[in-house]
């Protein structure tokens, strides 16, 4: 979490909107553990990271869906999730990422 904690002082002081997406869950083997963080602003900037590279794209739409809603979500990827393999967690777990729009 500290890693991501300038960017989104920079975001919210220039006005902009920011999701945080934080890892929740870990089953089995997976890019990273609980606590890993990514931020998302409004314009789709990036810190941080919730798998190292390999579903950052997809939690970076649903990221932006969650500013769109006004709603946090709970998202899970998978090696059985067609979606998650397609954008590539080949790791053979799953992880549950938690998605919320950052209210000040």
């Amino acid at each position: 979490m500290k890693e991501v904690l300038g960017d989104i002082e920079r975001w919210r002081s220039a006005g902009r909107r920011v999701a945080l997406a934080r890892v929740v869950g870990v089953e089995g083997s997976g890019p990273r553990d609980p606590g890993a963080t990514m931020a998302v602003s409004e314009d789709g900037e990036v810190a941080g990271s919730v798998s190292g590279g390999c579903v950052e794209g997809a939690v970076v739409t649903e990221a932006l869906d969650v500013l769109a809603r006004g709603e946090a979500k709970l998202c899970t990827f998978g090696y059985s999730d067609d979606e998650a393999f397609a954008v590539g967690l080949t790791c053979g777990g799953t992880i549950h990422v938690f998605v919320e729009p950052l209210d000040w």
